[in-house]
């Protein structure tokens, strides 16, 4: 089943002192959001910066976790490290420039290691985060097999 498009996705922001606020969604816990500390915030807090790097990277997830159940591939794990670069590029503002996600498949087996390349490739493609934004995402895979130590990257 398809959703009727266009869907909004609504949030609030409440400050909260000093250099910090209080994230808000109907019917969701509330998250604390700080300046970084490299701009004069404190310790301690996700920054705007982090949650614009953990959007890429859990969507990045979930986008996989569709196509993999639709394509009936069979894994036992997945997880990712995801790294955003800052950059101030001459003539430009502050931006994030390029995010690595290196997520580690574990797969049940060993025929699908091709395959299970091509499926995360394929969330990465199309990622609606991804295709958002201006800053180039790369994905840097391991893919493993359970109690097989096979992998591809």
């Amino acid at each position: 089943m398809m959703p009727q498009l266009p869907i909004y996705y609504e949030n609030g922001i409440e400050w909260t002192g000093e250099n910090k606020g209080l994230l808000s969604v109907t019917g969701l816990p509330s998250l604390q959001v700080a300046t970084p500390p490299e701009f004069g915030g404190q310790e301690g807090f996700w920054s705007p910066e982090h949650y614009f790097v953990a959007a890429v990277n859990a969507c990045v997830m979930t986008t996989f976790l569709a196509i993999a159940r639709l394509s009936k591939l069979e894994y036992e794990s997945y997880q990712a490290q995801a790294t955003g670069k800052l950059e101030k590029p001459e003539g430009e503002g502050y931006r994030i420039t390029e995010i690595i996600i290196r997520p580690t498949l574990v797969i049940s087996q060993s025929k699908d290691l091709e395959r299970a390349g091509r499926i995360l490739q394929k969330a990465e493609k199309q990622c609606l985060i991804s295709n958002s934004i201006k800053a180039v995402v790369r994905l840097e895979p391991q893919i493993l097999v359970a109690n097989a130590g096979e992998s591809i990257s």
